[in-house]
């Protein structure tokens, strides 16, 4: 499923509705090149999912954890050793765990639920890719 973003209001929109359909033990994949939008993404998913403190890009601290909600950011790795695996695993235990720049980790991480890719259309605009193993879940998006 594509939609097109003309806002970051109109992102966080998108990333609400998704996050409406999660439950705990999802995995959300969020890719895209820098400055695609993905962290304002993960924060219009984490204010549906009703967390208040501020939403920032955890590339220099790994993770962040919110209630119920898990938000990595996996820029700094080249792979995800056994040993880092240890560190990040905690991030996914009952949560809903939204991962940037995961392909780093795509042989560590659980299976996503939802993979998401980001990207320039324009310089406003911005096109959102979404895609589930469940077809009917994106249903609900449109």
């Amino acid at each position: 499923m594509q939609i097109t973003s003309s806002s970051p209001a109109e992102t966080e929109a998108v990333a609400g509705r998704l996050a409406r359909l999660l439950r705990p033990g999802d995995v959300v994949t969020v890719s895209g090149e820098l400055g695609s939008g993905k962290t304002t993404f993960v924060r219009g998913a984490c204010r549906a999912l009703g967390v208040t403190q501020p939403v920032t890009s955890p590339t220099f601290t790994v993770g962040h954890r919110y209630d119920g909600v898990a938000h990595l950011d996996l820029y700094r790795f080249a792979g995800v050793t056994a040993a880092e695996w240890g560190d990040l695993e905690p991030y996914f235990d009952g949560t809903i765990a939204f991962v940037e720049w995961p392909e780093a980790g795509e042989d560590a991480l659980p299976a996503p639920r939802v993979r998401v890719r980001l990207r320039h259309i324009d310089e406003q605009r911005r096109m959102i890719e979404l895609e589930s193993p469940e077809p009917t879940l994106l249903q609900e998006l449109s």
